[in-house]
């Protein structure tokens, strides 16, 4: 299994000797800032410290720009500047000679409207379809940020199970936040689960808590549904002491060695 963490490029040496230790890779997350996307020489500037490292990149993956993206906007404006970030997402995971970019699904929960559903369902697998194939070299994991259910990006991943280079990371916290049970997530989705973002909360905010220190029962684990297709798994808090007591929890628990 692959487990990842997420450095910071300003203690990248520091961070690559953990990761050794741990036998962890990265899941760059600098590069869904705004001000980081805008500004060329901060990108150069990241990718050239990364790459400093003479590390093996080949298993890492990208967080992709998500801040107000809307891929399947009906507004030809917003629908090209969303498409322009997510393509300097995927040429950074390119050239960082990563396997794969994470986007959110961004789907308006408060859209009460079923064209508006269908619609966001059709326009994604026709938008994501055409990315999988422009890009083959790279694995595009669509993540549930805020969705009431497994249902829309369930529809997704159905319209694209044929694309090798498509999956769902599916983010428990932001599953543990919705209105439907964490199984009935994985039960859904079970056939297109190839990336995971594990940490935890307290059941009413995202808070990015290491694993084990909120309400979530991490017995779901052990759940086999879960890894039929061995996904790859991110310790998705960004300090390096939520990342230690995570790890000392999944250890205890037997999910690491």
């Amino acid at each position: 299994m692959i487990l990842e963490c997420i450095p910071d490029y300003r203690e990248a040496e520091d961070w690559a000797e953990l990761a050794e230790k741990e036998k962890l890779v990265f899941e760059y997350n600098e590069f869904f800032n705004p001000t980081v996307l805008e500004d060329n020489e901060k990108i150069k500037e990241i990718i050239s410290i990364y790459r400093s490292l003479n590390r093996d990149t080949s298993n890492d993956t990208v967080h992709g720009a998500f801040f107000d993206i809307t891929v399947s906007s009906s507004d030809p404006l917003i629908r090209n500047a969303s498409d322009y970030r997510v393509s300097q997402s995927i040429e950074i995971a390119e050239a960082l000679n990563a396997r794969g970019v994470v986007f959110h699904t961004n789907y308006l929960t408060d859209f009460k409207s079923v064209p508006y559903r269908d619609n966001w369902v059709d326009a994604n697998i026709l938008y994501w379809t055409e990315k999988c194939q422009n890009h083959p070299d790279i694995n595009i994991y669509l993540e549930n940020m805020f969705d009431e259910s497994p249902e829309l990006i369930g529809r997704v991943a159905e319209g694209m199970k044929e694309l090798p280079n498509f999956g769902i990371c599916l983010d428990i916290a932001h599953a543990f936040l919705s209105q439907v049970p964490v199984g009935e997530w994985i039960g859904t989705l079970e056939g297109f689960i190839k990336h995971i973002h594990i940490n935890d909360n307290d059941g009413c905010e995202d808070l990015h808590l290491a694993v084990g220190s909120g309400k979530i029962d991490w017995s779901v684990l052990k759940c086999e549904k879960l890894f039929k297709l061995n996904p790859s798994v991110l310790i998705e808090v960004s300090t390096r002491e939520r990342l230690d007591a995570s790890i000392g929890f999944l250890k205890a628990m037997g999910f690491m060695e």
